[in-house]
């Protein structure tokens, strides 16, 4: 309002009630979102080509700390540019995660920078863009892809503890329902959903070993899918166990089935990035002119395991964003309380003037969420997505041709062991420690 005078009074008087803190998440999530789409367009064989026109963008490449190199920098232009874009969002949200820390309420000064000087902000976030594309190449993204690899996979953990919370929220939610009325439909509608996932799991298992191993060979696939499909059974098994029935009433096959396919697609993912051509009919390797050799035309550089991995970002970012989690063992984990402080509301949670609901600041007694691990989470979204962008590839020694490495397959082959591991140990922990709340 201070900037651009009434009219965004006016417009939010047309809009519903909302708390800052959600408006706050929103709106960084839409500067990620934003910074997406930029690499999404930057990365499209069309416009890659047209890269080499940015101003200062293959301007002094070619010196590394004081040492002239030959690098060519027309080489992969599309994928230089979604890891620059990356760079600047991850200092962008690393900026307001060190901003940010130890902000207990709205009251602190620093409360104003996260929840307002929007316009400010985003100058601040195209500044950094614009700096980043006047990185010189060399080392730079040899170095960041292994910077990209780590924020990747603790990213990937924070998408399994949101998965596990959905699916146990989901399974409590339905059940409570069949408790309150309608069992039937509501325990048939729990039986349908399971059945899809696991037959959706089971179809995907098969295609991994049709289209990822070969009757000689490719023993690495096999390793892999094999030990997920045991681990899957494993938790599956347990988790209609008497005792952990008797342990946690609503534990039962809905979350299983949901943490077992996205267990699959985790495998799928992996096997995607295998770099051995017999063994993944999908790879792709590209030379510095351009050029590529793969069963599939250079059009289709967004493979198909890239595309669900952006949808899941997506969901899990807007998780982040939108909502506390109904278990307080996630909301201690995801640093967020169950509600907001609220000083000052009204009886429906937000202030009312003349009959209008309104916007009001819901953290004068404390902070809803960290606003730190907030950031540091956006930070980690940006790596992820600048890893999905370009399929986890990475230049060789002399930045020539473009490979996919033995690094990321073990890097989403552990992370979906954690996420098993994970599960598991939401099952059995009332078992383990009878002495702690786990309901």
């Amino acid at each position: 309002s201070c900037l651009c005078g009434s009219a965004p009074c006016l417009l939010c008087g047309c809009c519903p009630s909302a708390k800052n803190s959600t408006i706050s998440r929103l709106l960084f999530t839409f500067f990620l979102f934003l910074g997406t789409l930029v690499s999404i367009i930057m990365i499209i064989p069309g416009v890659e080509k047209e890269l080499h026109k940015l101003p200062g963008f293959c301007e002094g490449s070619g010196s590394v700390l004081g040492v002239q190199t030959n690098v060519d920098c027309s080489s992969f232009l599309g994928h230089k540019a979604v890891y620059r874009m990356g760079f600047a969002m991850a200092a962008f949200f690393c900026l307001f995660a060190a901003l940010m820390v130890c902000v207990h309420s709205s009251k602190d000064p620093r409360a104003a920078l996260q929840n307002g000087f929007w316009f400010f902000k985003f100058l601040v976030l195209v500044g950094i863009t614009v700096g980043a594309f006047y990185i010189p190449d060399g080392a730079f993204t040899s170095v960041w892809f292994y910077f990209g690899v780590v924020g990747s996979f603790l990213f990937i953990l924070i998408q399994l503890v949101l998965l596990i919370d959905f699916a146990h929220s989901w399974s409590q939610r339905w059940l409570h329902n069949a408790d309150e009325g309608n069992a039937k439909g509501w325990y048939a509608a729990l039986c349908a959903v399971t059945f899809i996932f696991y037959a959706a799991s089971i179809a995907a298992v098969a295609l991994l070993y049709v289209y990822y191993t070969k009757p000689e060979g490719c023993t690495e696939g096999k390793a892999f899918i094999s030990i997920n499909l045991i681990l899957c059974l494993i938790v599956s098994v347990v988790s209609i166990l008497p005792k952990i029935q008797e342990a946690q009433p609503h534990s039962g096959l809905l979350q299983a089935s949901l943490i077992t396919l996205y267990t699959i697609y985790v495998t799928w993912s992996a096997l995607a990035n295998v770099p051995t051509q017999r063994c993944n009919p999908t790879l792709l390797v590209r030379n510095s002119t351009g050029s590529a050799t793969a069963t599939e035309p250079l059009t289709t550089w967004w493979d198909a395991p890239s595309i669900v991995g952006l949808v899941i970002f997506m969901l899990c970012t807007l998780f982040i964003s939108l909502r506390s989690s109904d278990h307080p063992q996630v909301n201690k984990l995801m640093l967020t309380e169950e509600s907001g402080a609220g000083a000052g509301a009204g009886p429906g949670g937000a202030a009312e003037e003349g009959g209008v609901h309104r916007a009001y600041d819901n953290e004068q007694d404390g902070v809803s969420y960290s606003y730190s691990f907030f950031h540091l989470c956006l930070l980690l979204a940006a790596l992820y997505i600048m890893m999905t962008l370009t399929n986890w590839y990475r230049p060789d020694e002399s930045l020539q041709v473009l490979r996919s490495p033995w690094t990321a397959v073990w890097v989403k082959i552990c992370s979906s062991w954690a996420g098993l591991l994970l599960y598991l140990w939401t099952l059995v922990a009332p078992l383990v420690l009878p002495d702690r709340d786990f309901s």
